[in-house]
């Protein structure tokens, strides 16, 4: 999955065996980018950020970015 596939703002792909793996390197990804003052991922995650403070908008978010990480064919 890309980044923007999964809220932020680049098209930086990331490979992982599971979702939870996905998530870790997707919040590396973003800590380098926050460290870095990406204008673009800032903008990003501030708009994860709103949607946080809606918890069930929160978990549908996480529902559907699941759904499509688990549709994904596996690589070989």
């Amino acid at each position: 999955m890309t980044c923007k596939q999964l809220g932020g703002a680049c098209n930086t792909e990331f490979h992982a065996s599971s979702f939870e793996e996905m998530g870790r390197f997707v919040k590396k990804h973003g800590m380098e980018m926050f460290q870095k003052g990406d204008k673009d991922h800032l903008e990003a995650m501030n708009e994860m950020k709103k949607m946080m403070q809606t918890p069930d908008a929160m978990k549908s978010w996480f529902e559907t970015k699941r759904k499509e990480f688990e549709a994904l064919p596996e690589s070989v």
